[in-house]
């Protein structure tokens, strides 16, 4: 045995995995039949490297007691030419699924695999790639999703990205898919309680057993209740044909575990409760159903995932940091470590973050907060969010003792508290040490949670238009909950990239529901704008974004209506004027309300407002790919119809549009330039 593959078996014991390795092409031994029926959930690949990926299925059985599979590993769809195979052992213990790391591979290769049971009895054929070494200088290819909740919505976007790698040229086929959270949506509602939300008909995913109930929302407190929602998610044809034709590379955002939960804090729009084991039944879920190289610190076992015992309790106690200190709480939220690195030939260095599992309380959660202009709708005062965020450190350490608007005077909930932190302490200071260390041409940040600002200029406002006025002094953050509003940290990390030198820096995130994109920058006007690389958002593949909410809940007789909607005479939707607020600013939006005359709407533009975005569509659904070579990275939004029924068409349906943003490689001390193409479609006020 090498030192390489005693290595490697090492490295399968700490993922929880099965081990393969790779040796001479022979033909199949296997009398394998396809039964897709037995094996419900599909096949699944992810976290490829150059010589390794991990493989995936679930075949249940109902004797209950422990069966080994058979898994192949071939350079040809026939399986004449096999190159590993293994048994993979399926117990109820991880709910029948099984992982098998696969070792000995050649790199930049199209691999197939199929597993097979004792009878024959084999699952569908999948197909997975290996990454290209760190020196092969080849373009590199992955497109980045998020928010996929079948429970309202479809995945015509899967079918779409399909159809167009199907047809791809092969040195533009996608290497990867990195889905950056959301995989499945806890809260869930069953279709004999609710019919309809918006226009969307609900469909059914399963019930949760012994969950809790908010609204009409049912969510899971139990290890079954994760499995549950898998399961129905995983019935989805177009997810199941997705994982069958990439590797996936996954990280977690907070439906996974819960909707406003935070470290193992669980809440769903109730009061937070301790959830210690709740958190750790969802790292289980997570880490049998999709494959990853997350480590699971709780025991060596290869076939399950040996949780640690944990009791939910209070946490009363915080470092400096706002972690909490209680036992359980470390036990549970480092039951699953998911952060981690990712090269993929000379051009790509993706590092992974983890956003809920360390991040301290919510800094703007105080009601009393919401008193600072009450009537403009989504709006706080930058100023007082800046207050909020840095805590105790705001003003080098002299926040102030209350927050003002106007004639209103709050008393600072968060003087004493530490700064607001997504990544956490350590966390961070493993993301910095990879960022300095990264030797790739392109350093890709991937987060579940958008970084661009998301704010407006309601001081811009006529007079009398509202009956309080905006301070003049301070433009209005639209809290967002993510980086966007985690001024502190972020500036750390920006101000580190600016400090060492890094160039061809950029984020790639999910979460807003929306297309984004623009500059990383720590400050904006009256601050100093001074990007130091890109960032991008990708819209939601199904889940209900701002644009719809506000269609169904905004009231026509609101006087900030026309900065979020214009109902344009005749037409079926109203126009989403919210766009170009975020953009271009309260006049361009009063101006396209009164005359529909865009150019005219877009020569009011407030310069300072956003010299960071390049294109917002807060409406927008589908995926974005992207393409890395040595001197260009470029980004495409691919966004289709908002998808609440399931094309039947090869091609996932028709386009919204396509629009490309593109980069040149800049150098040190160098500001980034995104350029834009429209290459097909109307993308509307998003530009």
């Amino acid at each position: 045995m090498s030192l390489s593959r005693r290595d490697f078996m090492k490295t399968a014991a700490a993922l929880g995995a099965s081990l393969a390795w790779g040796g001479r092409a022979r033909a199949s031994r296997v009398r394998w039949r396809e039964r897709r029926d037995l094996y419900p959930e599909g096949v699944a690949s992810g976290d490829p490297d150059p010589k390794s990926v991990i493989l995936w299925t679930r075949r249940p059985f109902e004797d209950g007691r422990r069966h080994v599979l058979s898994v192949e590993v071939a350079e040809d769809e026939a399986f004449r030419r096999v190159v590993a195979q293994a048994r993979a052992p399926v117990t109820a213990a991880a709910d029948w699924t099984t992982r098998v790391l696969v070792g000995g591979l050649k790199p930049a290769r199209t691999w197939w695999y199929r597993f097979t049971d004792a009878d024959g009895n084999g699952s569908r054929v999948g197909r997975t790639i290996t990454a290209p070494l760190d020196s092969d200088p080849r373009a590199v290819n992955f497109a980045f999703v998020s928010c996929q909740d079948v429970n309202e919505g479809t995945l015509n976007a899967f079918r779409r990205m399909i159809f167009e790698d199907e047809r791809a040229a092969r040195e533009n086929q996608l290497g990867f898919v990195l889905h950056l959270g959301d995989f499945i949506y806890e809260v869930v509602q069953y279709t004999d309680e609710v019919k309809t939300r918006y226009d969307r008909t609900i469909y059914d995913v399963g019930r949760i057993p012994d969950g809790g109930k908010v609204g009409r929302f049912h969510y899971p407190l139990t290890l079954e209740g994760y499995r549950t929602i898998y399961k129905g998610y995983l019935a989805d044809p177009d997810l199941q044909d997705a994982r069958a034709r990439w590797p996936f590379v996954a990280m977690w955002d907070n439906h996974e575990f819960s909707w406003q939960g935070w470290q193992s804090i669980q809440q769903a729009g109730g009061p937070p409760r301790p959830g210690q084991s709740i958190k750790v039944a969802a790292n289980q879920a997570w880490w049998e159903y999709l494959p990853s190289r997350c480590r699971k610190v709780s025991g060596p076992s290869l076939e399950k995932f040996d949780a640690p015992a944990v009791t939910n309790v209070a946490i009363e106690k915080w470092d400096e940091h706002g972690l909490g200190d209680e036992p359980n709480n470390l036990a549970a939220i480092n039951s699953l470590i998911g952060y981690r690195s990712f090269r993929y030939g000379k051009h790509l260095d993706l590092i992974i973050t983890d956003q809920h599992s360390y991040r301290s309380a919510d800094a703007f959660s105080d009601p009393a907060v919401g008193g600072l202009g009450p009537e403009f709708y989504g709006m706080m005062p930058e100023d007082a969010a800046q207050i909020l965020d840095g805590g105790r450190t705001f003003n080098d350490g002299k926040p102030p003792a209350e927050i003002s608007f106007n004639d209103a005077h709050v008393p600072n909930p968060r003087k004493d508290a530490p700064p607001q932190t997504i990544l956490g302490a350590e966390q961070k200071a493993w993301f910095k040490e990879r960022l300095r260390k990264s030797k790739a041409t392109w350093k890709i940040w991937g987060n579940s949670e958008g970084a661009p600002d998301s704010r407006s200029d309601p001081q811009n406002l006529p007079a009398g238009l509202t009956r309080e006025s905006w301070p003049k002094t301070t433009y209005a953050a639209m809290i967002s909950g993510d980086y966007g509003t985690a001024y502190r940290e972020r500036a750390e990390i920006y101000d580190l990239v600016r400090s060492e030198g890094i160039t061809g820096f950029a984020i790639v995130s999910g979460d807003r529901h929306s297309f984004w994109a623009g500059y990383a920058s720590s400050e904006l006007p009256p601050g100093k704008f001074d990007p130091v690389g890109l960032s991008f958002v990708g819209a939601s593949l199904s889940s209900a974004g701002t644009m719809e909410a506000l269609e169904h809940g905004f009231k026509k007789d609101h006087p900030l209506r026309p900065l979020f909607l214009v109902d344009r005479p005749g037409a079926a939707k109203p126009d989403w004027t919210y766009n170009m607020l975020l953009k271009h600013g309260v006049r361009s939006c009063l101006e396209f309300a009164k005359s529909f005359d865009l150019k005219r709407a877009r020569s009011l533009s407030n310069p300072s407002l956003a010299p960071h975005l390049e294109f917002v569509d807060l409406g927008g659904h589908g995926y974005a790919t992207v393409r890395l070579t040595g001197d260009e990275m470029r980004t495409e939004f691919v966004c289709i119809p908002r998808p609440i029924a399931r094309s039947e068409r090869a091609d996932g349906g028709p386009l919204r549009y396509r629009v490309v943003h593109s980069a040149r490689l800049w150098a040190a001390g160098e500001r980034p330039k995104l350029g834009q193409e429209v290459v097909e479609g109307d993308v509307g006020l998003s530009i």
